[in-house]
């Protein structure tokens, strides 16, 4: 997600020249977002400068703050970017019916790459949300969004199930599996544990039935297990 530039252009001049200054303080904004992205992954929030993404991305301090208030405020930017892709891929979703397995194994894929393209940041992210209240509230808004595609497509292919329950453990289940192949933890070829992954998903969709007692405590516990979806 890009921002746009608390300032940008020249004042007056020709239209054509305005415009590429437009163009330019967009490349630099993204310059700046890609920089911060990084910085971020590598040395986590608190230990990240102003002084170390300025450097990253090639701009004066006083570029930075055109376009940003404080170091803060950079990742929330990069936060909201990295919740729009991944909400994004939650819409595209497809059903979890017995005969959508090819649909739902290409989707993974996309989560796959996804994450690997983020991953790092979201751990971070959870580091930050300590700290700050709005970044911790867009990650819980994440989950929230998340899981609310998944639960329902859950609803759909499995009605005996608590759709919004089943919806946290298997985000849970999918993220989880990529970090560990991600960070090489888990050495197993990554299109090998994908096909495991749809297989495992479609079995404890369709073969599960609602359990017969419920503890009261549920929800709670469903809560908890989706704030630790972004946890490293």
């Amino acid at each position: 997600m890009s921002r746009t530039p608390a300032r940008g252009g020249a004042r007056g001049g020709a239209p054509t020249r305005g415009r590429e200054l437009r163009a330019r303080g967009q490349r630099t904004l993204a310059r700046v977002l890609d920089a911060g992205t990084s910085v971020f992954a590598d040395r986590g929030y608190y230990a990240a400068r102003v002084d170390d993404i300025v450097k990253a991305a090639d701009v004066s301090h006083g570029t930075f703050y055109r376009y940003f208030s404080s170091k803060q405020d950079l990742f929330g930017a990069v936060a909201e970017g990295v919740a729009t892709d991944m909400v994004a891929l939650a819409r595209e979703l497809p059903s979890l019916d017995r005969d959508d397995e090819p649909a739902f194994r290409a989707w993974l894929e996309q989560f796959h790459r996804l994450y690997e393209r983020h991953g790092r940041f979201l751990r971070t992210w959870t580091e930050a949300e300590v700290i700050d209240s709005e970044i911790g509230r867009t990650a819980r808004d994440l989950v929230t969004e998340f899981s609310r595609h998944l639960a329902t497509r859950v609803r759909a292919a499995a009605p005996d199930l608590d759709a919004g329950a089943a919806a946290f453990v298997l985000v849970s289940m999918i993220e989880r599996t990529s970090y560990y192949v991600q960070s090489r933890q888990l050495r197993v070829a990554a299109a090998e544990t994908l096909d495991v992954l749809a297989a495992v998903t479609r079995s404890a969709v369709h073969g599960a039935r609602r359990p017969a007692h419920r503890d009261s405590a549920a929800p709670v516990a469903t809560a908890a297990a989706g704030r630790a979806v972004l946890r490293s």
